[in-house]
């Protein structure tokens, strides 16, 4: 068995919670045994450091035992014993059982030596069929592993013998870089399906493969029924964040590609008529926002367009929406309001995704067209540096209606290229992602991006008006009223026209000629 060199925080965490077993075993039968679990141990073994650290207990709960820890911290003589000073030492917070967000025991949690340690007892499970929450009892350690949804997740580090447990084979799989269920996969996935999605995380996240067997059945429709069946789409959501958030938000697409997944997540299980786009050039969208993450080049399409970790989340998740693009609207719901965009449904039925992202999805498809015509006029050189006004107001009208117009820019910039490869393959090419065709557009989109530089209109939206709205009701001798908001827009392109005027005079004779059109009286 390997082992594990501890940092100097760890070594100190272990001697603590030994001395506070025997503690315990001197008022009882027995002391506890206890044993750092999942993923601190696999991090460890990857070499990773981690803060975080579940501690299970084989005959106490987590709560009894984290008790009886705050008792052995108050004596002065243990405290001097393990140098614990005023700040080493936090509060214990109970974190009640919550099965809706995977939370199947209450556990115990406490910062120690500035470490992250949950205290839990271990445990097996039993499920009844039409559900993923589990009847829970006290189990033993190897009961323990195989409750786990991965063997190298199943791991144990005995703290009295300072020996690595392994009862399911996690550490041969971590060797061969392999994500495997400890127990059958089928049963396993429609036990609790959440665990899908889990191993695709896991996965990706770790760059490891998952194991044939479990991806035979991934798809399987009484797995992807269970999905839809059991697990709350705010889980659903959860683990797709994570994966997205994560350092390959592209290999667990492809994951979700490749195993058949994409049309159980990015739905609205609510709706027996929500349609299915087609898949076969997906791929080249999120491949192609993996391309452009990896040019750090300042000015180029990534560093132009993603800007923060938020927008960093969100360009994946538009690049998992594209093959909605392809479909056509809803009718209007009502006359004067459109129906939400197929992509908005799926993000927001699918997976929970918030009111701001949501905002991102529907402006990003309303302003695509607008968005693809600009940069069609830069491409056929009919743009010139007289129209800073035309491209200026686009941006602050995208950006007024959803936020994030950069955002709204990639997203065009993706579905280009999703439909053009698409075009090209359906013409007889060999492969649906080709990388002279994802060039040559890429190329396009960068002509738009570095006119918008020279026009110096990227920060439109958060231009200071010259002309705002006190001025021009003064100076026009006028109640503000419905006209106001057009009027504004005039004044404002009459500002993007004359880049650095700070006299509002013009503005408002620009509006002044046009108060018939705009209904001033």
């Amino acid at each position: 068995m390997p082992t594990i060199d501890l940092n100097t925080r760890e070594a100190q965490l272990k001697a603590l919670l030994l001395d506070v077993s025997q503690y315990i075993g001197r008022s009882s039968e027995q002391a506890p045994v206890l044993r750092w679990a999942g993923g601190w141990v696999r991090d460890k073994l990857l070499g990773v450091e981690s803060h975080d650290i579940d501690t299970a207990i084989d005959s106490m709960t987590g709560e009894a035992f984290a008790i009886r820890l705050c008792d052995f911290c108050d004596v002065d003589a243990h405290r001097k014993r393990h140098a614990i000073g005023p700040a080493d030492v936090g509060q214990l917070h109970k974190i009640a059982r919550n099965p809706d967000k995977s939370k199947h025991l209450e556990t115990t949690t406490t910062r120690l030596f500035g470490l992250d340690v949950d205290f839990v007892n271990l445990r097996r499970e039993t499920y009844t069929e039409d559900s993923r929450n589990p009847q829970m009892e006290f189990g033993t350690a190897e009961e323990d592993s195989l409750r786990r949804d991965a063997t190298v997740n199943a791991l144990f580090y005995n703290l009295h013998t300072g020996l690595v447990e392994d009862f399911t084979g996690g550490l041969e799989d971590m060797r061969a870089k392999l994500i495997r269920t400890p127990l059958e996969p089928l049963s396993t996935f429609t036990d609790d399906p959440l665990r899908v999605l889990r191993l695709v995380r896991f996965a990706s996240r770790l760059g490891f493969e998952i194991d044939a067997e479990a991806e035979g059945v991934m798809a399987d429709p009484r797995v992807l029924d269970a999905l839809r069946l059991k697990i709350s789409r705010e889980r659903v959501g959860v683990e797709l964040e994570k994966m997205l958030k994560g350092q390959n938000p592209c290999e667990s697409l492809k994951f979700i590609d490749r195993l058949g997944l994409y049309h159980t997540i990015f739905t609205d299980p609510e709706r027996p008529d929500m349609p299915q786009p087609d898949l076969s050039n997906w791929s080249a969208a999120y491949k192609c926002l993996d391309l452009l993450a990896k040019n750090k080049t300042p000015g180029s399409i990534y560093e132009s367009l993603v800007t923060t970790e938020e927008a960093r989340y969100f360009a994946w998740s538009l690049a998992a929406l594209t093959p909605w693009e392809q479909l056509p609207d809803h009718p209007p719901i009502k006359s004067t309001k459109p129906a939400l965009p197929l992509a908005t449904q799926a993000a927001r039925e699918g997976f929970k995704a918030t009111n701001k992202l949501t905002e991102v999805v529907t402006a990003a498809h309303r302003h695509r067209r607008a968005i693809l015509e600009l940069k069609d006029i830069v491409c056929t050189k009919q743009a010139s540096m007289r129209e800073r006004d035309r491209f200026g107001m686009a941006i602050r009208e995208w950006d007024a209606r959803g936020g994030h117009w950069r955002l709204q820019v990639l997203f065009s910039i993706l579905v280009d290229v999703e439909e053009r490869t698409r075009t090209k393959c359906l013409s007889g090419a060999d492969t649906p992602v080709d990388a002279e065709t994802v060039e040559d557009v890429l190329a396009e989109w960068q002509k738009l991006l570095d006119h918008l530089v020279e026009l110096d209109v990227v920060n439109a939206p958060s231009m200071k008006r010259v002309v705002d709205g006190r001025v021009l009701s003064k100076a026009l001798g006028v109640k503000p009223g419905p006209w106001m908001t057009q009027a504004l827009d005039v004044a404002m392109a009459w500002q993007l026209r004359n880049p650095g005027e700070t006299d509002p005079a013009g503005g408002v004779e620009e509006v002044r000629k046009r108060k018939a059109e705009l209904g001033i009286k």
